[in-house]
């Protein structure tokens, strides 16, 4: 029997080292690729030996507003995405083959269009003599035009077009997997469909649920030109902040360490998303 194990974890060795000399390659561009320009833009923002830069974005009020700000957009985004994408993939993953197909279609089909063309395509919409208020005010609904450009609603809009199929796609994936003969053996047993919902599909596709909001989080938290753009520089999050410190006042260093605190409430936040869903997978089983 011992024998058996050793040579069964010999196996298992041979195979990860397999694995790992396949993966070596791709490894080692990320290395080159990502990690190297990572570790510069540490060392630039402790160029000196001190953290001047680290302490200037805790303590001055500013930056410290623009990453709270960003940090509140984003997690803004990410609840608008999933209220709004939720109901989607539900009924994707209970439509027909051809109603699955067009509606995954449709959730492609923004991928085909640049961002950039997306936001701009967003100011015709918004804007006071855009579509919308025209066609309200046309309508008669409203008497002057909604501020819906250059401020947060604008922002808001756009980001969550841009970030809604990030959403739908991780649940449209965890409600495929769950097998829908429990919903029935629940609804056959007498329970109602919205009792069968919340203790059934909702609790198996937490996993999904929170794969898409731990992503269009981070993905929120880096985004650059849609606030540019709708925010009209009304609206600044930590990315702008950073491309001005860069553009405008050429400085490197403390743009590295803005960078610097971006990447770690990432990864903290991440982590915690992480965290958390580790624990609700263990509280549901």
């Amino acid at each position: 029997m011992s024998s058996h194990a050793a040579s069964r974890r010999t196996l298992m060795r041979r195979r990860e080292t397999g694995l790992l000399l396949l993966a070596a390659p791709a490894l080692l561009m990320l290395g080159v690729i990502f990690a190297w320009p990572v570790l510069r833009l540490l060392s630039l923002s402790v160029e000196g030996g001190t953290l001047e830069h680290f302490e200037k974005a805790a303590l001055d009020g500013l930056y410290v507003t623009v990453l709270l700000n960003s940090l509140k957009i984003s997690a803004m985004v990410t609840a608008i995405c999933l209220v709004l994408a939720y109901p989607v993939a539900l009924w994707l993953s209970r439509a027909g083959r051809l109603g699955a197909a067009l509606g995954l279609f449709a959730l492609i089909l923004p991928f085909w269009t640049s961002v950039l063309v997306r936001t701009y395509a967003w100011l015709v919409l918004l804007g006071r003599n855009g579509v919308i208020n025209r066609s309200l005010l046309d309508w008669g609904w409203i008497d002057t035009p909604l501020p819906l450009l250059h401020n947060t609603a604008g922002v808001l809009i756009g980001m969550v077009h841009v970030l809604l199929p990030y959403m739908a796609f991780p649940i449209y994936a965890a409600l495929l997997r769950i097998d829908p003969d429990l919903s029935r053996a629940a609804e056959g047993l007498g329970a109602p469909g919205w009792r069968a919902f919340l203790r059934i599909t909702l609790p198996l596709s937490l996993p999904g649920v929170s794969a898409g909001c731990a992503l269009v989080f981070v993905l929120s938290l880096g985004f650059f030109i849609t606030p540019a753009l709708l925010g009209g520089g009304r609206v600044i999050m930590i990315s702008n902040l950073i491309e001005q410190q860069v553009r405008e006042f050429l400085d490197w260093p403390f743009a590295a360490a803005l960078s610097a605190v971006l990447l770690a409430a990432t990864l903290a936040i991440y982590a915690l998303i992480g965290r958390l869903t580790r624990g609700g997978q263990h509280a549901t089983s």
